[in-house]
């Protein structure tokens, strides 16, 4: 149990558990302070080196990266430690670092490959377009602001704290930026608890479901928009739930109600308490750094960056979402948008167009 109510049925709250964290803890945190060891790097080298193929999706015995299963991707010691990983996302801080991914002397196709043996022995990679996209590229890809395949994770620019559509979201950073690119985290179970001490009238106002227009790239879908809340809780399990841009595109729908003052007022103050130094862990990925995050406890933005001229040395940012197998259960609403809202349940990303 994440809370409990007192005999009022007042809001729940203040929270409480180990994703409950601010700045100063949680980067002593051996969640925070994993390091790959010789020998769990040279597995990842060995794996790489069973590739078929160095162009196009990784195979291995001419079967494709998608197919290939736990037993088929040996990693014998690092695969304990993801397991572990695993749990510490649902049961931890949230939030998972994890330094000396080999990257060095790697193409692209061998850190697909190897990225997706680590994740499967954590969970089940979903759809992160409705093309069925998997392992997701986040890179400027140079798009229009008009440009309807345009989403925040191919442009430069700055992003807002946000959740994404899974469980669980991993960044394997292949190469940074020239310039800028930071990433920030802040717990949004902490959020919450600042908020319950400053202003529990817009919890209130979180707690309902706001309306969210669906990504121009999101079209298997029935309806173009869906109903979400930002914070909600289900059998004692707390979950955040924020991606504003979409909030911010129903406003401007004519057919969607405007967002009020007060909700308008309490998305603010999210942004501005995650963002807080107190609550906020700043950072920038190098080259072989992993993160992990659980999206239902822990808020996530990006800073705008600045790129290198040469194609090759561009700011590239390979990103899964997984469905994690001890999900917690969430609220009814977010069946439409996740597929399902059931605890352990094969959840999250873009469903394929029919």
């Amino acid at each position: 149990m994440d809370f409990t109510l007192d005999s009022h049925g007042d809001l729940p709250g203040p929270l409480g558990g180990d994703p409950v964290w601010d700045a100063p803890s949680l980067v002593e945190r051996p969640e925070w302070n994993h390091q790959l060891d010789g020998t769990e790097q040279a597995e990842l080298r060995a794996l790489a080196s069973a590739l078929d193929s160095r162009e196009g999706e990784p195979s291995v015995e001419g079967k494709p990266m998608s197919e290939l299963t736990v037993a088929e991707l040996p990693l014998p010691t690092l695969g304990a430690r993801l397991e572990e990983i695993g749990r510490q996302l649902e049961h931890g801080a949230g939030a998972v670092r994890l330094r000396g991914f080999p990257i060095e002397g790697l193409g692209e196709t061998e850190a697909r490959l190897l990225y997706w043996a680590m994740a499967i022995r954590m969970g089940t990679p979903v759809s992160q377009s409705a093309g069925g996209e998997r392992i997701f590229s986040v890179r400027d890809a140079g798009f229009g602001n008009d440009d309807p395949r345009s989403r925040g994770p191919n442009t430069a620019k700055r992003l807002t704290f946000h959740t994404d559509r899974a469980d669980v979201v991993g960044f394997l950073c292949l190469q940074p930026a020239k310039e800028g690119g930071e990433n920030e985290i802040a717990s949004s179970k902490t959020v919450y608890n600042a908020i319950l001490a400053k202003r529990p009238d817009l919890l209130t106002a979180l707690m309902e479901p706001f309306y969210y227009l669906r990504h121009t790239v999101d079209s298997g879908n029935d309806r173009p928009w869906c109903r979400l809340p930002v914070f909600s809780f289900r059998e004692g399990h707390f979950a955040c739930c924020l991606l504003r841009v979409l909030i911010e595109r129903a406003h401007a729908h004519p057919d969607l109600p405007d967002l009020t003052p007060r909700q308008i007022e309490a998305l603010d103050m999210v942004e501005s308490l995650a963002a807080d130094p107190r609550h906020n862990v700043r950072f920038m990925q190098k080259s072989g750094d992993l993160i992990w995050l659980n999206n239902w406890v822990i808020l996530h933005k990006r800073q705008a960056f600045v790129d290198w001229p040469e194609l090759d040395r561009r700011r590239h940012i390979l990103r899964l979402w997984l469905s994690m197998p001890e999900s917690r259960p969430l609220d009814p609403l977010f069946a439409d948008h996740f597929g399902t809202a059931e605890a352990g349940a094969l959840r999250g990303g873009m469903r394929a167009r029919s």
